[in-house]
């Protein structure tokens, strides 16, 4: 398969995303393009059954899906033969999944914040053979420090203990007594956590924790 689509017919997307609302209004958005046929599907397991069978150009993936994520998606579609280009549309992924999703030869990482006027620009930009990346990764691929060799940031016994009880889903102030140290303490060494992990919210130091720290635990 060609990694850009001919001039004379229109690019054929694959949109996995398992959120029903942001997969059927984006894919029926994007349809209005005549330049651009659109599927959609909600799991990684689902797109290889339609790319096993049809041909496509771009593969339009969002990271996180549920129980399955963006860097599973790349070695299973070349194994099976799929050859086209690949844009990463997500809410959000952290500095060292951008960089494994690079390292696996993605084209593009785009974030669902943009407008979808944007997401059209860069779908046509890839989907023609050039690459996309969100400027909050801009740099990722210019840094030393972020190459594959580039070790992860180790917790302390203080943060890994924090840690321990925040994978348990205990709360600040439960956290705060079983460590017999203040709530704000807490919050400090959850701070420094969402710093030394590059997350935002609870939430997602949970998951990057499973996912890339699993050993430190």
């Amino acid at each position: 398969m060609p990694e850009s689509a001919p001039a004379n017919r229109p690019t054929r997307a694959l949109l996995i995303d398992d959120h029903a609302l942001f997969r059927q209004s984006v894919a029926m958005a994007l349809a209005a393009d005549s330049n651009l046929v659109v599927e959609a599907c909600a799991s990684i397991r689902d797109a290889l059954t339609l790319l096993s069978q049809q041909a496509f150009d771009l593969v339009l993936l969002d990271h996180d899906l549920g129980a399955e994520r963006a860097s599973q998606f790349l070695p299973a579609a070349r194994q099976i033969g799929y050859e086209g280009r690949v844009l990463v549309v997500t809410a959000w992924v952290s500095d060292t999944e951008a960089r494994r999703l690079m390292r696996q030869g993605v084209n593009g990482i785009f974030l669902k914040q943009g407008e979808l006027s944007e997401l059209a620009e860069v779908i046509r930009t890839v989907a023609a053979g050039g690459s996309w990346f969100d400027r909050s990764f801009a740099a990722i691929g210019e840094d030393p420090a972020a190459s594959p060799q580039a070790a992860p940031p180790a917790f302390n016994d203080r943060q890994r203990k924090v840690l321990r009880f925040v994978l348990e889903g205990l709360s600040n102030k439960e956290i705060a007594w079983r460590l017999q140290i203040s709530e704000s303490y807490v919050k400090a060494i959850l701070q420094s956590l969402f710093q030394k992990t590059g997350v935002r919210t609870r939430g997602q130091l949970v998951r990057v924790a499973v996912e890339q720290y699993e050993d430190q635990l």
